[in-house]
């Protein structure tokens, strides 16, 4: 008796397949409704907020400079001192000064936009991960010092960041190539974006060939390159050193981490080397432990991909493809083990890990009730002005706490078949 075939389905209902999967899932209509709202709670504090005054004349002032043809960076300065941003930065507030004619409420505005581009982007990637549940994605528009960053202080961290994001997104599609491009971009705004950049390699040698690997990082390289030609040949050595001063010693009174430590310790040598070995011991020690878990370890990884380079195909068929889920949890957590370990924290720099407090709280074994107590003692911190030795030591405590749930969780999969991949 012959078997009948399933009939095959209309290109019509092909493509509408995506579309009515995407309007099933609860947390869709629930993300735009989110940013609908946040909408409008931007533009009440643009409207009805003051604006504080701390870094945008400065901005205004190293902007007019370039503008005005000076190309050499030692000779680049602002209210604040002197230049400190690679290039991207000037190019980024040349057009927003153009665009705005350097006054205040235009360019927050503009920066309500953004804040609502970056919202969009990293309700896509929690959607895409599908780690938290739907009510918790409200968390992510519930803080008053990450809209204060945006619309009320304009700093460049909120188009690093949202450069980052967006960087990211490209990286759950395999947009390799193309997010590393992005992810340079968000570099030269603001250098904080490095963070990332060992977790993102870890995973380029996961998802690609060695020659797509090479091949990315020259286009990242070129992207640098490019930006800065014009101080580059002005002079080389103020470019460098002031853009990508990796050894700058921040304000200890300005600092919300750290504050509980004697000011001539703060700013000591001792402590920067000794952060900088934490930082780079809990890196290896993640790598090896849940990175690559399942690939046997750092070393077992390292060694299959030599094995692979020294094969005379392409080594193409080696290559797994990464779930979603791996990518932003190894991106999300290798950026946090630099926060916990960064001797000096700004009230601006909570938006470079502010939009991934709710996937790392959801990625622990915490019961909910303790993931939300975290949040909102993080947020509670970060809202204390001055920061205190209080306020220092108990931020410090709820990293620590969330660093452990992350080290204590299960470590999952971080492979997906090819055909589940292209299903989603």
């Amino acid at each position: 008796m012959a078997v009948r075939s399933a009939p095959r389905a209309k290109p019509s209902q092909r493509s509408t397949a995506p579309t009515s999967k995407l309007l099933r899932n609860p947390k869709v209509p629930f993300a735009f409704a989110l940013i609908f709202a946040d909408a409008i709670l931007v533009a009440l504090i643009i409207a009805y907020i003051p604006y504080t005054k701390i870094d945008w004349d400065a901005y205004m002032s190293q902007v007019t400079g370039f503008i005005g043809g000076e190309r050499d960076y030692s000779k680049l300065e602002g209210d604040t001192g002197p230049l400190v941003y690679p290039a991207g930065f000037l190019y980024i507030y040349s057009v927003i000064q153009y665009v705005t004619g350097g006054e205040v409420y235009p360019a927050q505005i503009l920066f309500g936009l953004l804040y609502i581009i970056n919202l969009g982007i990293i309700l896509f990637i929690y959607t895409k991960t599908d780690v938290l549940p739907w009510w918790a994605l409200s968390l992510l528009c519930l803080s008053k010092r990450v809209h204060s960053i945006f619309v009320l202080r304009l700093f460049n961290d909120c188009f690093a960041m949202m450069l980052l994001h967006a960087a990211l997104a490209s990286f759950l599609y395999k947009k390799w190539h193309l997010g590393l491009i992005i992810f340079s971009g968000a570099v030269s705004i603001k250098m904080n974006v490095l963070l990332y950049a060992p977790p993102l390699f870890l995973l380029m040698l996961k998802a690609m060939d060695i020659r797509g690997v090479i091949s990315a990082l020259a286009g990242a390289a070129l992207v640098q390159i490019l930006l800065g030609i014009p101080f580059i040949i002005a002079n080389p050595i103020a470019y460098i050193s002031r853009a990508f001063n990796l050894g700058r010693v921040f304000i200890h009174f300005w600092s919300v981490n750290f504050k509980f430590i004697p000011e001539p310790l703060f700013v000591s040598k001792e402590l920067a080397v000794s952060l900088l070995f934490a930082h780079l011991m809990l890196l290896a020690v993640f790598t090896h432990y849940r990175w690559c878990k399942h690939d046997g370890g750092l070393l077992n990884f390292l060694h299959s991909r030599f094995v692979s380079l020294k094969k005379s195909d392409n080594s193409s068929s080696s290559l797994k493809i990464l779930k979603k889920e791996h990518i932003v949890t190894t991106m999300f957590v290798g950026n946090f083990i630099g926060i916990v370990c960064a001797r000096s924290l700004h009230y601006q720099f909570y938006s470079w890990y502010f939009y991934s407090l709710p996937y790392l709280l959801w990625q622990t074994p915490f019961p909910t009730l303790l993931r939300v107590i975290l949040f909102i003692g993080v947020e509670i911190c970060w809202n204390v002005y001055p920061s205190n030795a209080y306020s220092s030591a108990v931020l410090l405590c709820l990293h620590l706490v969330i660093l452990w749930g992350l080290w204590s969780a299960p470590s999952k999969y971080p492979y997906a078949d090819d055909k589940a991949y292209k299903e989603e």
